[in-house]
């Protein structure tokens, strides 16, 4: 199976989630979430991932993470994780509890399409302090994918992380773990990239974007991925490829925003006032567009 037809067999299999115009969904991606070391690539911008979806859980926003929420290549313990990120974890659970909140798992947190991983590890938390098990996301599914029914047309708009039917990505994830975590880690600490990452390799990142773009124009639905770190927002008369970026870029972390029947890209990072104090900023980088141009775009 090429990567395309892995590509539409996830599409196919994937749950539908109906929305309409008075519904607010925000998508984000590739967090990285980790122990708390300085490969902790997601430490960095906690503060403002926080501030963030603490934004859309107080203004009713639907959260999807589209993939490699947690960085599990990296690190072997998901207790570790929360441990050290617990504050985001209650606050996802706020979110889960009022059936606002969809997980998609990455070619770096894989081992979440594993239910035994999944109830083990992501139902509940054993709070050391309060020494006794605390709910987290309890009897939840992890999708490798989803689609967005847009219900004044019924046009959908689907969701992947994006490295389906790449070799060291998705068909050997295992020997990529293997490399990320014996090998590259220790280098990352040392400076040095990691040149098999998608994300850290333009080669990778273009082909990785031709290869989904190819999907939209062959099967006619607009498209969400991550995966490439990359943000990608087209022009209404584009191929309706989009990315959402990702939380660890060096000052920001981007997402997609869908509300009042628009879709737009933004940003959020730490400015500075006129009298030096620091806030947290959200600025629309691209839109909003209308996903009435892009649905007649593909017919």
């Amino acid at each position: 199976m090429d990567a395309l037809e892995e590509i539409t067999r996830v599409f196919k299999s994937s749950k539908e989630i109906s929305f309409d115009d008075s519904s607010k969904i925000v998508l984000m991606s590739d967090c990285h979430r980790g122990d708390g070391s300085l490969a902790d690539d997601f430490l960095k911008n906690q503060n403002i991932f926080f501030a963030a979806l603490t934004h859309y859980y107080n203004e009713n926003y639907i959260y999807i993470e589209i993939g490699d929420g947690d960085e599990l290549w990296e690190n072997r313990k998901m207790s570790d994780i929360i441990d050290v990120h617990y504050d985001v974890f209650r606050l996802l659970t706020k979110f889960y509890n009022k059936n606002r909140l969809y997980l998609i798992y990455g070619n770096h947190d894989i081992v979440k399409r594993n239910k035994k991983f999944v109830k083990n590890n992501l139902y509940r938390y054993f709070d050391e302090n309060k020494k006794r098990y605390i709910d987290l996301f309890k009897d939840i599914t992890i999708h490798e994918g989803l689609k967005l029914k847009y219900s004044p047309t019924g046009d959908k708009i689907f969701l992947i992380h994006g490295h389906q039917g790449e070799w060291i990505n998705d068909r050997v994830w295992w020997l990529g773990r293997f490399l990320v975590r014996y090998l590259w880690r220790t280098l990352e600490l040392l400076g040095v990239k990691d040149l098999t990452s998608t994300a850290k390799n333009y080669v990778n990142k273009e082909k990785a974007d031709r290869k989904l773009i190819h999907w939209v124009q062959k099967e006619k639905h607009p498209l969400i991925a991550g995966h490439t770190h990359r943000p990608m927002f087209p022009e209404t008369e584009q191929t309706p490829y989009f990315n959402d970026g990702s939380c660890i870029h060096p000052r920001c972390i981007t997402a997609i925003e869908i509300s009042g029947g628009n879709i737009m890209l933004v940003k959020w990072c730490i400015e500075t006032k006129s009298n030096g104090a620091l806030f947290i900023n959200r600025e629309i980088l691209a839109g909003p567009n209308k996903l009435k141009d892009y649905f007649s775009k593909l017919k």
